[in-house]
């Protein structure tokens, strides 16, 4: 196989859940700029219709308030740090509500797109980020190309609305000009109300577009080749001959482990040929117990063992049947088959207890 990365028109399956959380861990979300812009408008738009007449008069106010009384303040005395530090603390009250507004809407034009996420990936030094080469390839790329074509359509689209807004108020501009500062605030209000709300418009439909596109595209990218999924699936479950080889060598040892047992067995019941299986009891056991079963090549090795360390056998096809359908090794038998195991290991007692017993 070639190691060159996959053609896109090769991956045909969609991303499995593990790419998809790997994908996220690294930081890699389909995220759309648009959508955060869109959530910054309307926040500037909130904070611009609900404080900007309160903001302006408050802000006129303190003007006047040191235009009116510039010759009292000492430049070279505590009387400026303090004129100084006033001023400061009105700015920064003035900015700080905007600002928690403006970041609120950052954080849920993020989280309305992906599940909240804290990666350093993306911020890793990368030898990629700062190769000349690399830098101009994705100068030239199909993806910075359609970005600079998406940048010229918003700004032509948003150029041509401001000015169906604008435009229809140019009289009254001019008539600002001379006018009370109070009715200017009050006219510029206005007229920003409505340029936040057009353009908001348009912003919605551009936002939506651009959400739906960048979640394809992120997702056709993390598509993957039917030979990606059958790697992914052995890194995750195992490679199936391996976990063949694994379960071989267990069942060996398991058997080994059986085998063992036969020679301690009280009795061996067969089919007599298909099915053979090891009980052993004594008298401290609540009830016989299976210790090695098994099917044909596996039952002669047990009946052969059986024989060789004088272990009795007894051929009864029904019941070898039923113990090797109904019993697993290391389990007592099931309670229906207590009579029937009683009369057999019963029958091998007695057998041992006379005129001796010699294995068959």
């Amino acid at each position: 196989m070639s190691d060159e990365a996959p053609d896109n028109d090769a991956k045909t399956e969609d991303p499995s859940q593990k790419k998809l959380e790997d994908a996220f861990k690294k930081g890699d979300v389909a995220k759309s700029q648009e959508v955060v812009t869109w959530f910054m408008l309307l926040g500037s738009a909130v904070v611009f219709a609900a404080m900007a007449p309160g903001v302006a008069e408050n802000l006129s106010f303190s003007l006047k308030e040191i235009l009116a009384n510039a010759d009292q303040v000492e430049l070279g005395g505590s009387g400026f740090a303090t004129f100084f530090n006033g001023l400061a603390l009105t700015l920064l009250g003035t900015v700080m509500v905007p600002l928690v507004v403006l970041s609120a809407c950052a954080v849920t034009a993020n989280l309305i797109q992906h599940r909240p996420l804290i990666s350093v990936e993306p911020i890793t030094p990368k030898f990629s980020k700062i190769s000349p080469l690399a830098g101009f390839k994705r100068l030239f790329s199909s993806e910075s190309l359609v970005n600079f074509g998406k940048g010229l359509i918003k700004i032509v689209v948003v150029g041509l609305v401001l000015f169906f807004v604008i435009w229809p108020e140019r009289d009254r501009l001019d008539t600002m000009m001379t006018a009370d500062p109070l009715i200017i605030l009050a006219g510029f209000h206005e007229i920003g109300l409505k340029i936040f709300v057009a353009t908001l418009i348009v912003v919605t439909f551009i936002a939506v577009a651009d959400y739906f596109y960048t979640r394809h595209k992120w997702w056709k990218r993390l598509m993957m080749t039917v030979q990606e999924q059958r790697d992914e699936y052995k890194q995750m479950e195992g490679d199936p001959q391996v976990k063949g080889r694994i379960r071989q060598l267990r069942q060996e040892r398991s058997r080994k482990r059986m085998m063992a047992a036969v020679p301690d067995a009280t009795v061996v019941i067969t089919n007599p040929t298909h099915f053979a299986v090891a009980l052993k009891y004594d008298r401290a056991m609540g009830a016989p117990r299976c210790v090695a079963k098994g099917a044909d090549a596996v039952a002669l090795r047990i009946r052969e063992l059986a024989r060789e360390h004088d272990v009795p056998i007894v051929e009864n096809p029904p019941l070898a049947r039923a113990l090797f359908a109904s019993v697993d090794v290391d389990e007592t038998i099931p309670s229906e088959h207590f009579k029937a195991v009683a009369e057999v290991i019963g029958f091998v007692m007695r057998l041992k207890n006379g005129a001796g017993w010699k294995a068959r």
